[in-house]
């Protein structure tokens, strides 16, 4: 069994940067990455109906937009934003260096299958 994880798996998508430190492969519950948005990036809305995740803002500043409406709360180093299962929500950085923060994913039913 691992305990310690200090190896990355680097995903560029068109939008950010995930960073994988811990793979839900590996955890009964959860994984671990670093999302990384340079400035003017944005996340696109979409919805976790398997998970609720947590936000640990590194570096940076930003915006979480939460649910269809997409109501604006700003993003700081230092806060943690909880995101509840099957709600909508994005982020996008607002400064001029990236918005750094560390997401854990915490799946309500167990690690997913596939």
């Amino acid at each position: 069994m691992k305990y310690i994880f200090n190896e990355i798996t680097h995903y560029r998508f068109p939008t950010h940067v995930n960073d994988l430190v811990m793979d839900r492969a590996d955890a009964e519950t959860s994984e671990v990455f670093i999302t990384v948005l340079d400035p003017g990036e944005s996340a696109p809305l979409h919805v976790h109906h398997d998970m609720e995740q947590i936000f640990y803002v590194i570096e940076g500043a930003g915006t979480l937009y939460i649910g269809q409406e997409q109501q604006a709360f700003p993003l700081k180093p230092g806060d943690v934003a909880r995101i509840p299962p099957h709600t909508y929500h994005r982020t996008e950085c607002k400064s001029d260096k990236p918005l750094r923060y560390l997401s854990v994913d915490c799946f309500v039913n167990g690690r997913p299958k596939e």
